[in-house]
């Protein structure tokens, strides 16, 4: 599985500076992980990357093996569902736990992997956007003040 790294200049600034106070930032990270996961999925629903950018089409190939045109949607549509975060004092990790989720966000070739019945544009779910990075630093800002 791949790996996105979600941390901007501001919001490393902040974390470092909370933990060099002494400060447990496991429940903010936790309210992070949450939040994160649903943007990411608002983003399935929307049908965009986090900078806004609409995903690719399928393909007319992938449209008659599926039977429809939804993109990133499969007959148990687990891919928009299951997500899950790690959270601890210094960082929060949040991803899909499906095996195929690096492929569906960051796309591949037939040439780099023949077992597919074509090339898969990347459409990506994961990440952050300044939206997202104000959320986080107005969740750690919350811890701040409690």
């Amino acid at each position: 599985m791949g790996t996105i790294n979600a941390s901007t200049d501001e919001v490393e600034r902040a974390i470092t500076e909370l933990l060099q106070k002494g400060e447990d930032l496991t429940a903010p990270m936790k309210s992070i992980g949450e939040e994160m996961i649903n943007r990411t999925q608002q983003r399935f629903r929307d049908k965009e990357a986090p900078d806004g950018t609409p995903w690719a089409a399928n393909s007319s190939v992938t449209e008659k093996r599926k039977g429809h045109g939804r993109v990133l949607e499969g007959e148990s549509k687990q891919l928009a569902k299951q997500f899950s975060y790690s959270a601890s004092s210094n960082g929060v990790e949040w991803g899909s736990l499906m095996i195929y989720a690096a492929m569906m966000n960051w796309g591949g070739t037939k040439a780099e992997f023949p077992h597919l019945w074509g090339d898969i544009p990347g459409r990506e779910y994961i990440g952050l956007n300044d939206d997202d990075e104000d959320e986080v630093l107005a969740i750690l800002a919350d811890h701040l003040s409690l």
